[in-house]
């Protein structure tokens, strides 16, 4: 899932995957907006026929945050 994760903002972002780690920080590091976030996750839903609350969106910070939900959403 990290994987996915990483690429799916490589693309989205323009940055090169060896950029991104699971400790990335997706704002500081990759210099995401939240509109950046919003897409990633529709991406993600869309992809593993999964629905994220905007909630649970605020509380990503890292890379590894947004992997491990989706791990656990789609266990």
């Amino acid at each position: 899932m990290l994987e996915k994760v990483i690429n799916a903002l490589a693309n989205q972002l323009e940055v090169s995957p060896d950029r991104i780690t699971a400790e990335t920080n997706i704002f500081e590091d990759l210099g995401a907006d939240s509109l950046d976030v919003a897409e990633l996750i529709m991406e993600m839903e869309e992809e593993l026929g999964i629905i994220i609350t905007d909630e649970t969106i605020h509380s990503f910070v890292t890379v590894g945050d947004v992997a491990s939900f989706l791990e656990e959403m789609t266990a």
